[in-house]
């Protein structure tokens, strides 16, 4: 349990998310990027994805470019294959990961591999500095035996992706994504009914917590706030954040990241400073310099 001497955090505000579909007409929910909250420094966009209709997602998202940010799929339910234009292919099977940093660009396809049954996960933009958009592109891609689980509390189990978690016994555990510059925390929370949990956001960072099954109270005291599932709450106020979970349990993506306070310039696949190098990217996609 983290200790009560910091500044509770709270819900700054509530977002639900908006159907849209994208790639080849797969069905989706935006939560980031949408009208509601087009973004959350350094976080440029978030989908969910899931239906138990083939019909909803087997088009897949054929090729398509990217340069400037990095994308983060996590896998619940379904598999999905990718394939880029460098020669990298793999398979995201259900707890899976993978961190895309697409940097200078590169052109890749995610399709499903199975006609039938659940596909569910999230995706993550997350923007990168002027610094590094201009980077190779790489890949950090793990499968569910290398995403460690912390159980904090009593009822509570956490995934962690990236960042940090401190254990029942006292001991860390920390996730296998590592990018310095924004410094993420990626955690899968799942809380029993009436379970509760204290933990420490990274000071400094914009912080979210997506609820995508069940229903909790984020905050303290007066502050506290129900987080129906399929809302998203902007966090803010302090570092800590007190999480009960309601009768019939809770399951939410708890998020947070360094803000880079940079100029954005966006359209499409392309993410950018200004946009004269949003203009040169698409010269240099369609000359094949990607």
């Amino acid at each position: 349990m983290a200790p009560s001497s910091f500044d509770s955090a709270r819900v700054v505000r509530k977002v639900r998310g908006r159907a849209a579909s994208d790639g080849a007409g797969v069905k989706l929910t935006r939560v980031i990027g949408g009208p509601d909250l087009p973004d959350l420094d350094p976080f440029l966009l978030l989908d969910e994805f899931g239906t138990d209709r083939a019909e909803d997602y087997i088009a897949g998202f054929p090729d398509h470019p990217h340069r400037g940010f990095e994308t983060v799929t996590y896998m619940l339910d379904g598999r999905m294959r990718h394939r880029d234009n460098h020669g990298n292919e793999g398979l995201l099977v259900p707890g899976s990961v993978q961190w895309m940093t697409a940097g200078r660009g590169l052109v890749h396809s995610e399709m499903p591999e199975q006609e039938e049954g659940r596909m569910r996960g999230f995706q993550l933009w997350v923007n990168l500095p002027a610094r590094e958009k201009m980077t190779e592109p790489r890949y950090q891609e793990f499968p569910p035996a290398r995403i460690p689980v912390a159980r904090p509390a009593a009822g509570v189990e956490v995934k962690v992706v990236a960042g940090e978690v401190e254990a029942a016994d006292g001991s860390r555990v920390r996730g296998p994504i590592e990018q310095p510059t924004t410094s993420p925390m990626y955690l899968d929370v799942a809380l029993e009914p009436g379970a509760q949990w204290e933990h420490r956001l990274p000071e400094g960072h914009n912080a979210f917590a997506y609820a995508f099954e069940g229903e909790a109270s984020l905050g303290s005291g007066g502050d506290a706030r129900t987080l129906e599932s399929h809302e998203l709450a902007v966090l803010g106020g302090g570092d800590l954040l007190r999480i009960a979970a309601g009768p019939d349990g809770a399951r939410m993506l708890l998020v947070a990241g360094r803000p880079l306070r940079e100029p954005v310039a966006r359209h499409g696949p392309f993410v950018m400073n200004t946009r004269q190098e949003v203009m040169q990217a698409f010269v240099d996609y369609q000359e094949g310099r990607f």
